[in-house]
């Protein structure tokens, strides 16, 4: 099967190697152009480029994707489908047709539910119990195609958006083999989705800001969805900290006050339970145990956290 692969962060490798280890044959990578990043604001490739160059794959970077050039050189490539797994930009109707397989685009959530940027963080965030993949028919719309296959993951407490990315795309890139290969014997029946659909936006930094009057279980769910990015943060002392995690715990506290600040502890009230820091982030420093932050500082009991 001649397969041109559209991709572009570290989530999608999984998938381009699965299918670089089948008996497909990736005739190029279309991936996100080479973007400034870090301190040095170095110019680094994506992560699925990356993986091309190792594997001698032809690689396309288009700056438009809508560029009448580029959907051409697409053609002549002759593809019999298009995979799609994290690529950035949703496709135009030129290249949704262009393969006679289709268009095939892999989902992080059981769709209709979580449609958009950020999938696996919004299901943690609203405290879901299980999410999945879908691979689907791409038309148009934003993640509205018709759905070939999913499959179930639960979500623990233990899982961040980290782990559980690393899980879903393992679990993904099987799944869209097994899709590839059942379009090709046309052994498959594309379905529309049913269901009320949700939506995932974008994540932005202000996101991470704790409210501290929300319950103990919701602020442990918004510190393990944003983790590793953008991250859930609070001021001490009017120094922003990032809290990589917590435990939810029960107890009553005022909102936003130090309910303990001793014996290696730093557990803050919330509008129901409490949450015990385990590990954080003052801003411009390393990550660390709490009972590390806690050494040197003195956060008197009773006292509340700052807003800003």
């Amino acid at each position: 099967m001649r397969i041109v692969f559209f991709g572009t962060p570290e989530f999608a490798i999984p998938f381009l190697n699965t299918l670089l280890n089948s008996e497909n044959e990736i005739v190029a990578v279309v991936t996100q152009p080479d973007k400034r990043a870090g301190r040095g604001r170095i110019i680094h490739p994506s992560p699925v480029k990356e993986i091309a160059m190792k594997n001698g794959i032809r690689i396309m970077q288009p700056q438009n994707i809508k560029d009448d050039n580029f959907i051409q050189e697409l053609s002549n490539l002759k593809p019999e489908i298009i995979t799609v797994v994290a690529y950035g930009k949703i496709l135009p109707s030129q290249i949704l047709h262009l393969p006679p397989l289709g268009c095939v685009n892999v989902h992080a959530s059981l769709l209709p539910k979580y449609r958009g940027a950020a999938p696996i963080q919004w299901a943690i965030i609203k405290g879901e119990s299980e999410t999945g993949v879908t691979t689907m028919l791409m038309d148009e719309g934003l993640d509205t195609g018709k759905i070939l296959l999913q499959e179930k993951t639960a979500i623990t407490d233990q899982d961040n958006s980290e782990t559980l990315s690393k899980r879903l795309s393992h679990i993904g890139a099987s799944l869209l083999l097994k899709t590839i290969k059942r379009l090709k014997e046309g052994s498959i029946k594309a379905i529309p989705q049913e269901g009320i659909p949700t939506y995932a936006p974008p994540l932005k930094k202000e996101d991470g800001k704790i409210n501290w009057t929300k319950t103990a279980k919701e602020i442990f769910n918004l510190i393990r969805g944003l983790y590793p990015w953008p991250c859930a943060y609070c001021y001490l002392n009017n120094e922003r900290i990032k809290i990589i995690s917590a435990k939810f715990l029960d107890g009553v506290g005022i909102p936003g006050r130090i309910e303990k600040s001793k014996k290696g502890e730093l557990t803050i009230g919330t509008g129901r339970g409490l949450i015990s820091i385990v590990e954080l982030q003052p801003e411009g420093k390393r990550r660390m145990s709490v009972e590390a932050f806690l050494i040197g500082r003195k956060l008197e009991e009773g006292t509340s956290i700052n807003e800003s």
